[in-house]
């Protein structure tokens, strides 16, 4: 695995042993930063269950101004730290389960990506989304990764802009929207 493309690209990064983390391929995570190239510049990013670090890392690679990555993962945090000190392009590490962080966000963010194991149910998976709408701005982009078969989840704010297959993956892509008589209208 490595950094496809931007400042740090061909950059090695390190992945835990055993199934810690199911790394997106390099065919997937061109697909998505090929969707949201328009996205990156300048943007904060969010970056939720972030394993290795390979989609943060990738976004400041191509421009983005900064990145949270949020594990919890003892060894997954191991070779994320071993990760943004060897791209060297920063980041903050967030060593927290994701729902304990997505009850006190620390600002708002133009993209965010919710990368949750495929074990995680429809449910929590949507859970997670309602929680990440309040953290984005207006007009602001989520990417979803889940396995293949699963309906698209939803939430209130969030309006379905793209879907990408590969393999046994399927990944959303979404615009936050205002969302009519809710206080989150403005941002």
């Amino acid at each position: 695995m490595r950094v496809i493309s931007g400042v740090s690209k061909g950059r090695r990064l390190k992945a835990p042993r055993g199934r810690v983390t199911r790394p997106m391929t390099d065919r997937a995570r061109e697909g998505i930063f090929s969707a949201i190239a328009a996205v990156l510049p300048g943007a904060d990013v969010l970056d939720l269950y972030a394993g290795t670090g390979s989609l943060g890392l990738e976004a400041l690679s191509r421009g983005s101004a900064s990145v949270v990555f949020v594990e919890n993962d003892r060894r997954a945090l191991q070779a994320l730290r071993a990760n943004v000190d060897s791209v060297g392009l920063g980041g903050e590490i967030a060593a927290v389960d994701v729902d304990r962080f997505l009850t006190r966000p620390p600002g708002r963010f133009d993209l965010v990506f919710v990368d949750p194991p495929y074990h995680h149910s429809a449910a929590s998976v949507e859970t997670t989304l309602r929680s990440v709408v309040p953290l984005m701005r207006i007009g602001g982009t989520a990417v979803l990764h889940r396995p293949d078969g699963e309906r698209r989840p939803e939430a209130p704010g969030l309006e379905a802009a793209g879907r990408l297959g590969y393999g046994t993956a399927r990944i959303w892509r979404y615009l936050r929207v205002p969302e009519v008589g809710n206080r989150w209208t403005t941002g």
